[in-house]
């Protein structure tokens, strides 16, 4: 299992924030410009605790030593069922340095989008 999924799902989610490079880039599925730096980076995943209901990741894809993992989830937003894949590619030092979101449909994304511009603000 992933370090970071572990960190998720045993609810630690500074310690998920840890796996983070310094320059990490993280995609929202919601805006087209990534943010760059932890510090962005751990505003967003903190921000996503909060929202998020139900979270659980329900499959991993890569290898135990790889650099690139996909750990597919399912959760709520108020009344909206989404599913989604975080993208992980890790830097030669082991650091998560490109973390990408994926999630659908589009009502569950919209959902997402509005709650985190609402804890963002």
């Amino acid at each position: 299992m992933h370090p970071f999924r572990t960190a998720v799902e045993s609810g630690d989610v500074d310690a998920a924030v840890r796996l983070f490079a310094e320059d990490v880039e993280f995609r929202s599925p919601a805006v087209y410009q990534p943010h760059r730096g932890r510090e962005a980076a751990a505003r967003l995943v903190h921000g996503v605790a909060r929202v998020f209901e139900d979270f659980r990741y329900v499959s991993e894809i890569g290898e135990p030593d790889g650099r690139d993992h996909a750990l597919v989830f399912r959760a709520r937003v108020g009344d909206r069922e989404i599913e989604g894949c975080d993208l992980l590619h890790e830097n030669e030092d082991g650091a998560i340095a490109e973390f990408t979101v994926m999630v659908r449909p589009l009502s569950g994304l919209l959902a997402l989008a509005e709650a985190m511009r609402a804890q963002l603000r």
